[in-house]
């Protein structure tokens, strides 16, 4: 049986939700997560003043690799509760912008509360679907995401889209969940295994191949990380959109240790 993209959108809405209200509804925030994935992909300084109930669900930090600058307009594909929105509006300032998307209504309350809190004037979140972004043609600087493509039941969508809402020279930096074997059918069925971020995942290469054709250029990996065991694993990826109208679809690779 193969899922349908209503069915894996709404697991998906269905779990990140969850995870939302039990940080949202917890005195100091979901601190196993809080303290483990962020405290693991994040330097500690960089997240010592954010407060518990900014916890990441990510498998890399692609604020680490985006190069922000002052004054840029940055884009969070599948933002959450804000952690990489929050990181990038210190590096692009004041004159800068920043706009999260996401899809789960609980997960952008969680955001905007977190705002609240930083006092942050130059973050916004919108809800809406990466695959039909509510962003402005030619608008975004650069665009990141942690974890988040993979589960899109379209992503040649996303990659679309992307193009799309970036401006000419604008970067893409992402981390996400990729695969080192095809999956069983069984395991693409799997609605949890959706919603954690597993078995709608791509092959690399694959990953790779669509970013080209929709238009990207400079595809770097920048680093891999594996999973003991599993088929599936996490890598930080760049790309470009190129300034030349009609651009010449090149893919570069470079292995992490």
């Amino acid at each position: 049986m193969t899922r349908t993209a209503d069915e894996i959108k709404q697991a998906v809405k269905e779990h990140y939700g969850g995870r939302a209200k039990q940080v949202a509804q917890s005195c100091c925030g979901d601190t196993t997560a809080s303290k483990g994935a962020r405290d693991v992909l994040y330097l500690a300084g960089d997240v010592a003043d954010l407060p518990d109930t900014v916890p990441s669900y990510g498998c890399g930090n692609p604020t680490a690799i985006a190069g922000l600058r002052e004054g840029e307009t940055v884009l969070d594909l599948g933002s959450g509760a804000g952690l990489d929105c929050f990181l990038s509006a210190r590096a692009v300032g004041p004159t800068g912008r920043v706009i999260g998307l996401d899809m789960t209504d609980e997960m952008l309350e969680l955001a905007n509360a977190n705002r609240e809190k930083l006092g942050l004037t130059n973050v916004e979140f919108r809800k809406g679907e990466m695959e039909r972004m509510p962003i402005n043609d030619a608008s975004v600087d650069v665009i990141i995401s942690n974890c988040v493509i993979n589960l899109s039941p379209d992503k040649d969508a996303v990659f679309r889209e992307s193009a799309r809402v970036l401006r000419p020279g604008g970067r893409f930096h992402v981390s996400d969940i990729v695969l080192g074997r095809d999956l069983t059918q069984t395991e693409r069925d799997d609605l949890a295994l959706w919603a954690g971020c597993a078995s709608g995942a791509l092959l690399e290469s694959d990953y790779l191949g669509r970013l080209v054709q929709a238009g990207f250029t400079d595809i770097v990996v920048e680093n891999r990380s594996e999973y003991r065991d599993k088929p599936w694993y996490s890598a930080t990826i760049s790309a470009r959109k190129p300034q030349a109208a009609r651009p010449q679809a090149t893919t570069e690779q470079r292995s992490c240790c």
